[in-house]
């Protein structure tokens, strides 16, 4: 797993870099949130805007964007 490069970014997801979001993408890309955000009771996530973010349960996230809970620490 790979981040995507920020070249590239806006020609594949169609959103600029700080714009990106698990909801509301223009494409499902596969979604993976790492399973210690489920140590909280919220989480904040991009809202799609350059500085705007939404707070919510990572629960309620997992399937707004079709996502899975992953270990996803690079050791």
């Amino acid at each position: 797993m790979e981040m995507i490069h920020v070249k590239d970014l806006e020609k594949i997801t169609g959103y600029i870099r700080g714009g990106c979001s698990p909801i509301g993408m223009k494409k499902l890309f596969p979604t993976f949130i790492d399973e210690k955000a489920h140590n909280f009771s919220t989480i904040y996530i991009s809202a799609g805007k350059r500085g705007l973010q939404i707070e919510l349960d990572p629960n309620e996230l997992l399937p707004l964007c079709q996502a899975k809970s992953a270990n996803l620490r690079t050791e």
